[in-house]
């Protein structure tokens, strides 16, 4: 057998990092197993074995790499748009928009491991990531009137209620609503 080279095992760990990332958001942490998560990218459960020391040290690191791509798509917001407002504006349309209702493996993170978080307990690394992602986003999202924590958990909440009512009246209905709600020129 050869042995692998230290830098495609960097490319490894980072294929795999990236796949996990993406995976988990679209079917959850446990809709995923490491086998599965391995053979996605061409790679053998020995592989992830040699990478990392457990499922839950993968989990850790996908939901950083996750809040890091949304930390860039925010950057991105700033950048094309200039000034705060016009960018957090922006970034509402495409939030609400089917696109992302429909692409939760490369949707926001907050929304994407929610329901990992909330339905099990987990190593305090995973709940930290997370909870520094959604304080991240939150002061991204604040203005003069608020932290924007009200914004992200009317934004989390639509799109998360909007997926699971998928092909459904009801789904374009909440993200419309929603978008009105949040763009009105009395809202938030």
């Amino acid at each position: 057998m050869s042995r692998v080279s230290q830098a495609q095992a960097l490319e490894n760990r980072r294929r795999a990092v990236a796949a996990a990332s993406q995976l988990f958001r679209e079917r959850g942490v446990n809709g995923i197993s490491v086998a599965d998560l391995m053979k996605s990218i061409g790679l053998t459960t020995g592989g992830f074995y040699k990478q990392f020391p457990s499922k839950e040290a993968l989990v850790t690191e996908a939901a950083q790499a996750a809040f890091g791509d949304l930390d860039l798509l925010l950057a991105k917001f700033d950048t094309t748009h200039g000034d705060r407002e016009t960018a957090r504006g922006a970034l509402v349309d495409f939030y609400l928009s089917t696109e992302h209702r429909d692409q939760p493996g490369t949707g926001c993170p907050a929304a994407g491991f929610a329901g990992d978080m909330a339905r099990e307990p987990s190593a305090a690394d995973v709940g930290e990531t997370y909870a520094a992602g959604v304080e991240k986003f939150a002061a991204w999202l604040s203005s003069d009137a608020d932290d924007g924590l009200p914004m992200v958990a009317t934004l989390v909440g639509a799109i998360l209620l909007a997926r699971a009512t998928a092909g459904t009246e009801l789904s374009e209905k909440i993200l419309e609503s929603t978008h009105e709600a949040l763009t009105a020129p009395d809202g938030p």
